[in-house]
């Protein structure tokens, strides 16, 4: 992951952000409303506003169940985190800020097999039903955005033997990796103004 964050770190110097306002190794932690602080993965803070903030997960096989469901868990409530405290002013005077979540998964056997839903009760939403792991992933990172819980996001699949050498796919291009590029860089550029 961290040949993607000098990646997103290079776009952002190359949208005239001032590369001491962009936070990749330390000083990580933004305030929480349900807890005290949470540590993100690249931040950016200029002249004390806070203007973006990023989380960068992957996740490889042979075992998805517990690790989707965590992963899906922490994202939602980091956003429902970020967004309350920003609300309560835990950022002042920001601006609203830029939030975005990229995903690499591991393209394998595993991620691409359908899985079974449990439905004791009531039923699951059809989308669900024989989707995989890899679906569920896509689905999960469109919902954030089209709910506003991100202002953008990333899915990205690469076999293990693969993935360090930065050969990727993009099942989906709304959530593909230039516009959540050009997503963060147009909020940078507002920067001057």
């Amino acid at each position: 992951m961290n040949g993607f964050v000098s990646i997103l770190h290079d776009a952002l110097i190359q949208a005239k952000c001032p590369s001491e306002s962009i936070h990749f190794e330390r000083k990580l932690e933004l305030p929480g409303w349900f807890r005290s602080e949470k540590k993100w993965d690249l931040v950016v803070i200029h002249e004390g506003h806070l203007i973006a903030a990023m989380e960068f997960k992957s996740q490889t096989g042979p075992s998805f169940g517990n690790n989707f469901n965590n992963r899906t868990e922490e994202a939602i409530g980091s956003a429902t985190d970020l967004w309350a405290s920003y609300r309560e002013g835990a950022f002042k005077p920001s601006p609203r800020p830029w939030l975005g979540y990229f995903m690499l998964l591991d393209d394998c056997d595993a991620s691409a097999s359908p899985v079974r839903v449990s439905e004791p009760h009531f039923k699951v939403f059809p989308e669900f039903v024989d989707s995989s792991y890899r679906r569920r992933y896509e689905l999960f990172i469109q919902k954030l955005v089209r709910d506003r819980l991100y202002d953008a996001g990333c899915f990205l699949l690469a076999p293990s033997a693969f993935a360090a050498k930065g050969q990727y796919s993009e099942p989906n291009l709304e959530l593909a990796f230039s516009p959540f590029v050009r997503s963060v860089q147009a909020r940078i550029a507002c920067l001057g103004n």
